[in-house]
């Protein structure tokens, strides 16, 4: 199930691109697939590890080129172990809304960014997430540790991209049909396994991401723009590129380690 157009995004065979939070791999896989060279970095041992060995094992049925994965890396997004312009895309799936320094992150990822290279990043919805939180403190900071911290609003976050040096290019909703399932999930208790109508909500879920109907395929773009899950927003590094997030990662390593020099690892 994948939520970036890497269309829009403009990935080319070759490019080196980083999948920030890349969680399973889900945006990785796809995009080794299509020929790009990926490094999928993740805060979590366990989600870097199964990536490694699924990377692995599409490498291993031939269904990628076994160059186009470069790494699997544990890492922080505020505090990228990479060059400044290392990378021709960078993207990050529903990420933001957990990392409190957010603008620190996207300070980094701009600077990880070479000039004229393409960024697309992914948080849920302003509207479908308002109603998760109404209906169950569970599913988000502080009860749920690690959980959503931030509702944003698309001039929110517009802005903060412009603020760490990117042009914002184009946006759109997806995962309309995603939105019911939460709501109900919520209503229950995000952490319920036994209700019964979040469990065929979930399989039908599961039928429509593998059978990919054609109704529901209209029912998802007609309802997309207003009830869609995500949020995709994509964004250009400009190429005169002294940029603002180069200086403002700058800021974040005088702060925490008393230099100013570049990204240090995780």
């Amino acid at each position: 199930m994948l939520t970036i157009r890497f269309e829009r995004l403009g990935v080319r065979r070759g490019d080196l691109v980083l999948d920030a939070g890349a969680g399973f791999g889900r945006h990785a896989f796809e995009l080794a697939r299509q020929g790009a060279d990926v490094i999928a970095l993740d805060y979590a041992d366990s989600e870097v590890a199964a990536t490694r060995a699924t990377f692995a094992a599409m490498a291993e049925a031939g269904e990628i080129d076994r160059q186009r994965f470069v790494g699997a890396v544990r890492g922080d997004a505020t505090r990228l172990p990479f060059g400044d312009g290392t990378f021709d895309r960078v993207i990050t799936s529903e990420v933001l809304e957990h990392i409190p320094a957010d603008t620190d992150a996207l300070a980094e990822l701009c600077r990880v960014l070479q000039p004229g290279g393409t960024f697309a990043a992914t948080v849920p919805t302003w509207l479908p997430e308002k109603i998760n939180w109404m209906l169950s403190d569970e599913y988000h900071a502080p009860k749920s540790v690690g959980g959503h911290v931030r509702i944003y609003s698309a001039t929110e976050l517009k802005a903060k991209l412009r603020s760490a040096g990117l042009e914002v290019t184009g946006s759109h909703h997806a995962h309309a049909l995603h939105s019911p399932y939460w709501w109900l999930k919520c209503a229950v208790g995000p952490r319920r396994e036994d209700s019964r109508a979040v469990n065929r909500y979930r399989r039908f879920l599961e039928w429509e991401i593998v059978r990919q109907p054609r109704g529901m395929a209209f029912a998802e773009r007609a309802l997309s723009p207003v009830l869609g899950k995500s949020y995709v927003i994509y964004a250009r590094k400009s190429l005169a590129a002294t940029s603002t997030g180069v200086r403002m990662a700058a800021t974040v390593r005088a702060a925490a380690d008393g230099t100013a020099s570049g990204a240090a690892a995780s």
